[in-house]
């Protein structure tokens, strides 16, 4: 295996595993993962969650470093995952249910950050 795709595998295996952590601290918070990497046209989105009437599509970053995690998301990034939230919300959201956009930040050692309703303005 050449290095940049055993780097891109490695960042993989990373990526699944964060992704795994994330949806344990949610559960932690009372939220119920309803689905996991979930493919659009649009984009994707790595865990979509609901607590009571709430639904969160959720971008989950992993980073090396906890230092790194400052730059893992930008709005472009939300964006895509908001265009893909919008596609997937007639499949999990009813009336009466408010949608937002969450990131979950990790990074070994430290404890998941969760930034509740990231995309705004």
């Amino acid at each position: 295996m050449s290095r940049p795709a055993a780097a891109r595998r490695a960042a993989e295996i990373a990526g699944r595993r964060g992704e795994r952590l994330a949806g344990w601290w949610l559960r932690l918070k009372g939220w119920r993962i309803l689905d996991r990497r979930v493919r659009t046209p649009a984009g994707e989105v790595d865990l979509v969650a609901r607590r009571g009437n709430l639904i969160s599509f959720v971008e989950v970053k992993t980073r090396k470093t906890a230092a790194e995690l400052d730059w893992a998301i930008d709005q472009r990034r939300l964006a895509r995952v908001a265009a893909a939230a919008e596609v997937l919300m007639p499949l999990y959201a009813g009336p009466g249910d408010d949608i937002r956009v969450d990131v979950i930040l990790i990074a070994p050692g430290s404890r998941p950050r969760h930034i509740e309703n990231a995309l705004i303005g």
